[in-house]
């Protein structure tokens, strides 16, 4: 198959991951690849990888916008005498030219949904689903049968799949290295990979930091992220007297090189679709804590593999910060059931195989 993936850029985060993951493991599978996207960050990985790359100019968020109607000239030229047999959009304006697209060339649209949209008139008067909606999550499809009435059947969970074999636990001198180089003292340390938005918790986990260094002074809180929220997290560090303990690094492309030295891996998002880092986290044979909402509930069976909290409470969050840290045992029991949970239900080759099969059945309703 001919397959075209539409994503908004390709800088650092959970959508370009999971569009890299998929056009890589599919080319593998003898199909051939197009992502067309206003590029970014790791263009170079996806040019490394093989992949046809088109350039358009859809770095916008408006649905109504002339970059959409741009990026459907620009690829009306790029195929002209090429054939595509499916369309992959993973953004809400990506979805708004998939439709376009597939309308003007009968080209099956498939769209993939990667967390919760705000219910606005122009999403219910103008979907732009697809043929197929993929759901990365139970809670992803419910919010899309609930609140945009998107039919049952066209709605497929797929959850994102990881490498496993990427992430591995590393030795205690490799761990005390990589601390030194990055700055961090030799206490225990709570780390988060997410953008620093409000929907995703920062603001309780800095909070429940000034009561775990309380009982563990030397505690330190890696926050690994970019995004609008970095002076409110900046300031009200400060504000609580906890700024040294605190350390903010920008967006990486390789997680493994900070989940290697943290101790317990949170992620108190108020929403979430899945967490992408937090399977990361997880694969590593970290211990994690997450909030009880969306589809972290999918990935932390409390007790057994991670432990869950009341969103948005600061003091349920510090609990459990300081009965991980108090037991070492502990953690690496959660830790290690987190691996072998990841590895036995969110593998890649699953993810990769489950999306080839949503293709060919909206293939074959196009025959």
């Amino acid at each position: 198959m001919n397959i075209l993936y539409l994503t908004n850029h390709l800088n650092i985060g959970g959508i370009t991951s999971y569009v890299l993951s998929l056009a890589t493991g599919l080319k593998k599978r003898g199909h051939n690849i197009y992502v067309a996207s206003s590029g970014g960050q790791l263009l170079p990985k996806f040019i490394e990888e093989g992949i046809n790359y088109i350039c358009i100019p859809i770095k916008t968020k408006q649905e109504v916008s002339p970059k959409i109607l741009a990026s459907m000239l620009k690829l009306k030229a790029a195929f002209k005498s090429e054939h595509i047999d499916i369309i992959h959009s993973n953004s809400r304006t990506t979805q708004v030219l998939g439709y376009l697209f597939s309308q003007k060339t009968g080209t099956p649209h498939v769209s993939t949904c990667h967390g919760f949209f705000k219910k606005r008139l122009f999403r219910k008067l103008f979907p732009c689903w697809g043929r197929r909606t993929i759901a990365i999550s139970e809670s992803v499809r419910e919010h899309l049968i609930r609140d945009f009435k998107v039919q049952d059947k066209n709605v497929v969970v797929i959850h994102n799949g990881i490498d496993v074999a990427r992430y591995r636990v590393q030795s205690t001198e490799y761990r005390v290295q990589k601390k030194r180089e990055l700055g961090l003292g030799e206490g225990a340390v709570v780390g988060i990979v997410a953008r620093l938005s409000d929907v995703k918790g920062h603001i309780y986990l800095i909070e429940a930091m000034r009561v775990v260094l309380e009982k563990i002074p030397q505690a330190q809180l890696l926050i690994v992220g970019e995004g609008k929220m970095e002076k409110v997290l900046v300031r009200l560090s400060e504000r609580l007297g906890i700024k040294k303990n605190v350390f903010l690094m920008p967006s990486i492309s390789q997680t493994m090189d900070v989940l290697c030295i943290m101790d317990v891996f949170v992620m108190p998002s108020l929403k979430e679709g899945l967490g992408l880092a937090l399977m990361e986290a997880m694969a590593s044979g970290l211990a994690v804590i997450g909030s009880d909402v969306g589809g972290i509930k999918s990935l932390i069976q409390n007790g057994y593999n991670g432990l869950l909290v009341r969103p948005a409470d600061s003091k349920d969050l510090a609990a459990a910060i300081l009965e991980l840290l108090q037991n070492p045992e502990r953690v690496q029991s959660l830790g290690n059931s987190a691996r072998v949970f990841i590895a036995k239900n969110f593998s890649l080759e699953k993810m990769i195989s489950e999306t080839e099969e949503v293709y060919k059945k909206c293939v074959s309703l196009r025959l």
